[in-house]
């Protein structure tokens, strides 16, 4: 099976070594999003709700790119820093999605790139 590397100038380039997604098949891999602005490639604000409102609107630029959408999302990793902002990425998260939502794990960890609040990673499948 081939795979193909997605990309788009609409979400942060990638600071290390990875790609904004890569699809194998119908199955799109996006790699976790942080809180950057695409155009300055810094950091949103250091508010929570804000940072997390710029991880969603990443990562629906990249399910857009790979010919998707946030509906099409059928898996979400969500790493926070501190798990007390449960109530605020959930309240967010509402605001991207609806029902039926996607599977989800979410995360605390000790830190985050550039040290952010919230990286959302997951993995999309697009109709045949």
């Amino acid at each position: 099976m081939s795979k193909e590397v997605i990309f788009t100038d609409k979400a942060p380039k990638a600071i290390g070594p990875y790609s904004q997604a890569v699809r194998a098949g119908n199955t799109v891999y996006l790699s976790g999003q942080i809180p950057l602005v695409p155009e300055t490639m810094e950091i949103i604000s250091d508010d929570v709700k804000e940072q997390t409102t710029q991880v969603f609107t990443n990562l629906q630029a990249v399910c857009e790119a790979a010919g998707g959408s946030l509906k099409d999302i059928v898996k979400l990793n969500i790493y926070m820093t501190d798990l007390g902002n449960f109530t605020t990425v959930n309240e967010v998260m509402m605001e991207f999605f609806q029902e039926p939502y996607p599977a989800r794990a979410a995360l605390g960890v000790r830190a985050l790139p550039k040290d952010v609040a919230v990286e959302i990673e997951g993995v999309m499948v697009l109709e045949d």
